[in-house]
């Protein structure tokens, strides 16, 4: 008899930092082959201000982010949650990764986004890439807040789905 494949399992939000990692982190500790995302064309995390965020490039290291952010303002950053994140991220994967960018990571069986427009970028993306295999994915959106405790709740439906 033939073994079971295992299902592939995509997590995308905008920035690969937040939504996508709660959930890639969440899905990797339960076993599953999981990877993650983001489709914004730059890393932006929430700065001293509404009109200066902080922003990166996809591919910059979490711990480099991490640095930069505690040479910035260890006590803003430390109390608005982002240098825990970056630190949770550091124990899943180097660095952020784009979505556009990811062809040759492989086929997914299954895709969860975290908000509309990112579903829109994912399902537009995948309708203009070369068809080398024709399979299908599934992809299913939810619509979670970008915050640590909605990631943390998004994380837990996507995992509950994935183990069905």
């Amino acid at each position: 008899m033939e073994a079971k494949r295992k299902m592939r399992f995509a997590m995308v939000c905008s920035s690969n930092m937040n939504r996508s990692m709660e959930a890639h982190s969440l899905l990797g500790r339960a076993g599953l082959d999981v990877a993650s995302y983001g489709t914004g064309t730059h890393v932006k995390l929430p700065g001293p201000s509404l009109h200066e965020p902080n922003v990166y490039d996809f591919g910059t290291p979490y711990n480099a982010i991490y640095d930069d952010l505690r040479r910035k303002d260890p006590d803003l950053y430390k109390r608005n949650g982002l240098l825990p994140m970056l630190k949770r991220n550091t124990s899943v994967k180097l660095a952020p990764q784009r979505w556009q960018d990811n062809a040759s990571d492989g086929l997914f069986d299954v895709i969860f986004t975290f908000e509309e427009r990112v579903f829109d970028l994912v399902v537009d993306d995948m309708h203009n890439r070369e068809q080398r295999m024709l399979k299908n994915a599934l992809i299913i959106n939810m619509d979670v807040k970008d915050n640590h405790e909605e990631a943390g709740v998004g994380a837990k439906l996507a995992l509950d789905l994935c183990q069905k």
